[in-house]
């Protein structure tokens, strides 16, 4: 039977945890109220990092992000890999789980990237067998994260907010809103970041995601954002977030920050920030 509700993230900022900041985490955590873990960095057995991994999560929640099931490829999803998550969601037992709506592999090959897919009722069905697969196996729901986009399909005919919507309800899946994801892909194909936070099925919204972005130009010198996990959050995206958080009502809020890696306390300034934001929401109601 599919546990939907096997712990819950607080509605508090949390963090991607990287194993530099252990000490500094155990000590004083700041604002921060739960961790998320990249689940392939975690998939062997034993030595340190799964100690203090164990350690962790005896004072934390935390949620399980996969980069890895290539969730929208065409084949089938490799059974080994999904036997490894379900051992590590087993023993952690994580409040989340959480997946990319994106292909990484072809045939035997991955990819390592996170590639983009067309919105289409075939794309549909084979991304909700898999996700029922994935859901089934785990014996959890899992969550979608909305990518972020660097080019639209022409074959696509449904919405990004639309495709998601029929994801959910098909599967019961919940779904992984990341507003700076919003933020690149709006500024790259030229739609208003509000309008889909205003198409977005928030009801099924489990987690919000933020981080950095490298900014770019095309060849006709036009903005391009790249979606990087390496520097602090924009004032823009912060925006976007008051603006879901005032439809949406509070939720875990992730700072991701994956490249060039900062000091702990700067990190505690961004979750200082996120924490204000869901202040600010909750004065307002």
């Amino acid at each position: 039977m599919l546990d939907v509700t096997p712990k819950s993230l607080p509605h508090t900022p949390g963090v991607g945890y990287k194993a530099q900041h252990f000490s500094d985490i155990m000590a004083d955590a700041g604002p921060v109220g739960w961790l998320e873990i990249h689940a392939e960095n975690y998939m062997g057995m034993g030595g340190r990092p799964l100690a203090q991994l164990r350690a962790l999560s005896e004072k934390f929640p935390f949620s399980v992000h996969g980069v890895g099931l290539s969730i929208g490829g065409e084949g089938r999803l490799d059974a080994d890999h999904l036997a490894r998550l379900k051992t590590l969601c087993d023993w952690l037992n994580p409040a989340s789980f959480s997946e990319h709506l994106a292909w990484s592999t072809h045939e035997s090959a991955f990819l390592n990237d996170l590639l983009p897919l067309p919105y289409t009722q075939a794309t549909v069905k084979r991304v909700a067998d898999h996700i029922d697969e994935v859901q089934t196996t785990l014996g959890r729901q899992m969550l979608l994260e909305n990518p972020s986009s660097y080019l639209a399909f022409a074959e696509s005919d449904m919405s990004e907010t639309d495709f998601l919507a029929e994801i959910a309800a098909r599967t019961g899946c919940g779904l992984l809103l990341d507003v700076n994801n919003v933020f690149v892909s709006a500024t790259n194909l030229g739609y208003s970041p509000q309008g889909y936070i205003d198409a977005y099925p928030l009801d099924h919204v489990g987690e919000i995601h933020l981080g950095g972005h490298d900014e770019d130009e095309d060849e006709h010198g036009a903005p391009l954002l790249i979606d990087s996990h390496g520097a602090e959050v924009v004032d823009p995206v912060w925006a976007l977030l008051d603006y879901t958080l005032a439809k949406s009502g509070p939720k875990p809020l992730l700072i991701e920050w994956d490249t060039d890696v900062p000091e702990w306390a700067v990190l505690v300034e961004e979750t200082r920030r996120a924490d204000a934001a869901l202040a600010q929401m909750q004065a307002a109601v």
